[in-house]
């Protein structure tokens, strides 16, 4: 009893966390937008954790959805609600061994009670076939497969389809298999904001056994084994893998061939001062939109690598291509942030082979390598390519600044493109844009070259595509940023082989090798500069135990060569390897490197307690044409009782064909632990002197720093601890020629948690830092990021509550949006031409209330202008619930009927003038605020869920402020709701709904969306039960809308309607209802004002009629159909119709 106890306390304690770890319980899946009832999972879901969010990863109340936790399905009761075409679901599973079926008997020895026939049974021996197997009687599988149509008289017919299987278990007794197979319409990656991702996010199927394993697939290549071979990749394609011999003696051979889902990337973006982020990731040609392969990136700041999660260092939007430091990773101008990532290539089909080969021994290791990665170059994709632009590939060679063609071509005439035609100005000719279809019209796309590089610029931002317009130049300098141009982009390959050997004799000595070969074509059109593809390395090492008793001495020495033309798949050395020698732009020619060392361990023996260590070590590093550099470097770790002592130092000098240097770095640390306390301190210092050695100059490399600091604790650091810090920093660069003082930092730094009980938790973090400029021009520059999160239970569970309050200094980007068309019913705007001019234009688009409409997607589009805002964030949830005192007497009693949840959030941004923190949430100054989002909510119940007289009342309010590149839009919407419901006789179920109305958008650029609507809504309905499963329902509805602003639009509506539900025992569902409008409209229904307030409608009469229809045909098989209408006055019948057929394994 105890221990089921102690079971559903923890399984209770961590489903009540943020899902930040995912393991195999917790579940993030895509769903797409429906009303339709969407399936789950086959088994129940733990009601303990379920989260719903939009596309931009924020919560969704639980008012617009509802999920049956029994039967693992949810259903979106406002699709209107949801301006996304996908939705994420996080869930937790409960354990397979709660949802196993578990049987006393074995159901094959069990028989029916037919005893008195007189048959007789007999009872086999299972030993006697204890080795027969069952072919495919050990697979689990589970998941669902969805193929669906959607007709209608107003649109096109639309297919989707939706495939989730998961299959594990053995196929013999010496084979097993396991896939996951997923397959949607929603093309969306999961967004990096835990640590771990899931890996059931994959797409593979796997055979395998204990000697070898055939995959297909989503398969991740990589080698770590390999000096000159040393690369990750996530590829789709077949692997094998076979191991031979025995365990001092085997041999492995693997081979795989597969198509390249991402290209190798790296960024480097010096941090800004007091700037979270987001920082934007770009692609190896310089594309500004990238979409980046989950999971693939790795991000270092000052050559530490960092964790993903809210909770750890940073996060990544994948599909957006951003990263933004959490509060708990403070950013400043000092730090050099290095990303790796693979992003979405998509100019050609690119295919990879890797194959090798390595056998074992006890004194011999032999290997080899081969890898092979190279583009389709007949098989673009993204460009089309002409026989004149293959051409200028063709001549450019490898170099990329000839890879460009002119863009223009003659095309055709139409109201949905934006055209140009050619003319004359000041003698050069330039596209004018024009929409005359009696003209010669040309179709121009424009490329971004930079400021003062180009001779047109942007015109109209209004329209979903661009306008551009020449600017003649002035004194011969270009005005604008845009050229008429396309860029070429050449498919390329990359080949490296790789031979390694090592040979260890004894305990005490062991000498490796490796030889690589690469070759790198940059340009498979071209044979032009291939002279330089072809590149050899090679490298040897050696160790060897020099003395070894109570101390351990080793020597080592290792030398490497590297062909100047010798290119790896990724990075060679570590992340800062060129800024650890000076090196710069000065690495040029076949490269040469010498290590050789002591390493002296003070405690050899294996699993005792290590008083530390010293290293040694002379490095000499060569560039055959123009660099030669050595540097010493000494570490050390120590530890004697209670004192701990860590330092890493070395000297660097290098002298280069123009530049000399001399580089001293050092970071040392030491710390005293007594009882549950702590003080420690630490000391880094950087001193870099770079000189010209014809005028003897500082170069601008050159800098100084000196940073000290000392930090004191109490407690227990994975419980409950306290810890406070402080460090300065000194900072000196080049200043008039030498190098001078510059700035001076401080931090000051709190990190704890207070409280950490069953029923309370309390941290704290806390990060402020202020930099301050010797120049008295420059002002003070102050950062704060911090967050606490309390969260506590009250009067034995009376009162819950959840606070988290967070600030951070970070950037907002001026998002430029346009509109793509996409199947219909697949899409969430529509498009109405308010002003006829058959233009899409920005304004004109609107969230579609019915699916017919519904053929357009917003996209945001990549863009490089941030502004520097300091935020806030505050949420608050507080839960009062007296139903402990149901079975009590008196003012308990009373007080157990209710019932009440309040949330609020407020996420604020203002503009960062220097150090205005605007530390209150709560201020109602919008004086330089650039983003918000805040949002209360409060619901109060009587007879909660009991149809008793239940009355809830339920105000919320919400603001939002979007900075778009087209000016700012703020929307505010707030209403008092009250719902009444009563269960008359069992059979009669009365309801009545009522609210107000408030809703106002104040839009910058487009005054003509602006409007504040105020009115309000009453409801009545009356409902006959016939049974649990069938009714019928009886309403009205009127509704009060006055538009406050313009030309003040009015509108009455009355609408009456009657709905049916009825569900049979034998799992068949089927809902409808018939809505009769009469619209009463003062005002332009055909603008924006008006096709709000009329919710897609139209003056005077509407009918709209819905029928939804669900059949379990069999047990692992169903079928829905869904079909709707609506009909006005002036227009024909639209109708529109759905089926699916879902089945289940």
């Amino acid at each position: 009893m105890l221990k089921k106890l102690l079971f559903w306390i923890i399984i209770s304690y961590f489903s009540g966390l943020h899902a930040q770890e995912i393991n195999s319980l917790y579940k993030t899946k895509k769903v797409r937008t429906t009303l339709d009832t969407i399936f789950i999972e086959k088994e129940s879901l733990n009601s303990s954790f379920f989260k719903l969010l939009d596309s931009n990863g924020k919560p969704i109340d639980t008012v617009f959805y509802k999920v049956n936790f029994k039967k693992g399905t949810l259903l979106l009761k406002e699709n209107n609600f949801f301006d996304s075409d996908s939705l994420t679901l996080q869930y937790l599973k409960f354990p397979q061994f709660l949802t196993k079926e578990y049987r006393i008997y074995d159901p094959s020895r069990v028989v029916s009670n037919e005893a008195e026939k007189g048959e007789l049974y007999k009872i086999e021996d299972k030993n006697k076939n204890k080795n027969k197997n069952i072919p495919f009687d050990g697979l689990d599988t589970s998941g669902s497969i969805t193929r669906g149509i959607t007709i209608g008289n107003n649109q096109n017919s639309v297919l989707n389809s939706n495939l989730d299987l998961q299959i594990t278990g053995k196929i013999s007794d010496k084979l097993s298999l396991r896939a996951s197979i997923q397959d949607s319409n929603i093309p969306l990656q999961d967004g990096g904001y835990s640590q771990k991702l899931d890996q059931f996010d994959n797409i593979f199927m796997e055979l395998f056994s204990n000697e070898w394993n055939i995959r297909a697939g989503d398969i991740n290549l990589e080698n770590k084994k390999s000096q000159f071979l040393i690369f990750n990749k996530k590829v789709q394609g077949l692997a094998t893998n076979f191991d031979f011999g025995t365990e001092t003696n085997k041999t492995n051979v693997f081979a795989s061939a597969a198509l390249v889902r991402g290209q190798y990337a790296k960024s480097t973006i010096a941090g800004q001062e007091g700037n979270q982020g987001p920082y934007k990731l770009k692609g190896q040609n310089g594309e500004l939109y990238v979409l980046v392969i989950s999971g693939s990136e790795r991000v270092y700041v000052n050559g530490i690598l960092l964790k993903r999660g809210e909770n750890n260092d940073y996060t990544i939007d994948y599909n957006a291509g951003e990263i933004i430091f959490t509060p708990l990773f403070t950013i400043t101008s000092e730090m050099r942030i290095a990303i790796e990532y693979q992003y979405s290539d998509r100019n050609y089909n690119r295919f990879v082979t890797y194959a090798g080969a390595t056998h074992e021994s006890k004194s011999w290791t032999f290997g080899g390598y081969i890898y092979s990665e190279n583009d389709q170059k007949n098989q673009p994709l993204q460009q089309n390519l002409s026989a004149e632009q293959a051409q200028i590939l063709v001549n450019a060679g490898d170099n990329q600044k000839s890879m460009v063609a002119p863009s223009a071509y003659s095309d055709s005439y139409s109201e949905n493109k934006v055209l140009y035609r050619k003319t004359i100005i000041n003698a050069v000719e330039v596209y004018e844009y024009s929409n005359d279809k009696l003209e010669e019209l040309f179709n121009v796309r424009f490329t971004l070259v930079g400021p003062n590089n180009g001779n047109y610029i942007v015109t109209n931002s209004a329209t979903i595509t661009r306008v551009y317009e020449y600017i003649a130049p002035i004194n011969g300098i270009p005005q604008g940023n845009y050229e008429p141009i396309i860029p070429l982009i050449a498919p390329t390959k990359i080949q490296v082989a790789t031979l390694l050997g090592k040979y260890k004799p004894t305990e005490k000595t062991a000498v490796d090798f490796e030889i690589g070969i690469s070759n790198n074509d940059k340009n498979l059109f071209s044979s032009i500069d291939d002279g330089d593809n072809k590149g050899l390395a090679g490298k040897i090492n050696a160790k060897q135990r020099l003395f070894s008793k109570k101390w351990s001495l080793d020597a080592f020495t290792n030398y490497q060569f590297i062909q100047s033309n010798f290119r790896s798949v990724e990075r060679l050395y570590t992340i800062e390897f060129d800024r650890d020698w000076n090196i710069g732009t000065a690495g040029i020619g076949n490269q040469s490197l010498l290590v050789s060392g002591l390493e002296l361990h003070l405690n050899p023996k294996p699993n005792t307690f290590d008083k530390g260590l010293m290293l040694y070590q002379f490095e000499k590093l060569d560039f055959s044409d123009n660099f030669s550099g050595k540097r010493h470097i000494l570490n050390g770790r120590f530890q004697l009782k209670n004192w701990t002592f860590n330092t890493q130092g070395s000297v660097l000098k290098s002298d280069a064909s123009t530049m000399s240097s001399q580089f001293i770095r050092n970071q040392s640390h030491i710390r005293f632990h007594f009882d549950k306390n702590w003080i420690g301190s630490s000391l880094r210092l950087e001193d870099n002197q770079e000189k010209n050695k014809i005028t003897n100059q500082f170069s601008a490399l050159s800098q100084k720093f000196t940073e000290y600091g000392f930090y004191t604790g109490r407690g227990d650091s994975t419980k409950v601890f306290v810890e406070v810090g402080y460090l300065r920093r000194n900072n000196d660069s080049l200043q008039n020629g030498l190098i001078q003082r510059v700035n001076t930092s401080q931090t000051f730094q709190l990190k704890s948690k207070l409280i950490q009980t069953k029923k309370s938790d309390l941290s704290i973090y806390a990060n402020y830092r202020t930099l301050h400029f010797v120049d008295p021009s420059r002002k003070k520059e102050a950062s704060l990021n911090s967050r606490i999160i309390y969260t506590d239970r009250f009067f034995n569970q009376l009162i819950q509550s959840t606070t988290v309050y967070e600030t951070n200094s970070g950037s907002i980007p001026q998002q430029e949006f346009t509109y793509l068309e996409v199947p219909v019913g697949q899409g969430v705007y529509t498009w109405n031409d308010y002003n006829n001019n058959g233009i899409q234009e920005l304004q004109e688009f609107e969230v579609s209330p019915f699916i017919d409409q519904a053929k357009f997607i917003r996209v945001f589009l990549p863009n490089r202008i941030y502004i520097r805002t300091h935020q806030n964030k505050f949420s608050q949830s507080v839960t009062l619930n007296p139903n402990q005192w149901q079975n009590e007497i008196g003012f308990k009693k009373l007080l157990s009927y209710f019932y009440n949840q309040t949330a609020f959030i407020i996420d604020r941004k203002n503009r960062n003038n220097g150090s205005n923190f605007e530390l209150n949430p709560f201020t109602g100054s919008n004086n330089d605020v650039l983003g918000l989002n805040a949002n209360i909510r409060n619901s109060l119940f009587y007879n909660r869920g009991k149809q008793n007289h239940s009355i809830t009342y339920t105000y919320f309010e919400n603001k939002t402020k979007n900075l778009l590149s087209i000016g700012s839009q703020e929307a505010r919407n707030s209403s008092h709701q009250l719902q009444y419901a009563h269960l008359y006789q069992k059979s009669w179920l009365v309801s009545f709904f009522a609210k107000t109305i408030r809703t106002a958008i104040d839009s910058e650029s487009f005054p003509e969306k602006n409007y504040t609507i105020t009115g309000y809504q009453l409801a009545p309905k009356i409902s006959y039960l016939f049974s649990k499963n069938t009714s019928l329902d009886l309403f009205y509805e009127l509704q009060n809308k006055n538009n406050q602003i313009g030309v003040f639009e009015k509108l009455i509506q009355n609408r009456f309607g009657t709905a049916f539900s009825y569900a049979s025992d034998k799992k068949f569902t089927m809902n409808g209802e018939v809505s009769f409008y009469q619209n009463k409209f003062d005002g332009n229904e055909y603008s924006s004002v008006g096709f709000q307030m009329l919710e897609g409608l139209q003056t005077g009469q509407n009918l709209t009629w819905k029928l939804l229809f669900q059949k379990n045909i069999t047990q692992f098989l169903d079928i829905n159909f869904n079909y709707q209408g609506r009909k006005s006055e002036t227009n024909k019948a639209i109708h529109t119709g759905n089926m699916q057929l879902r089945a289940y394994f």
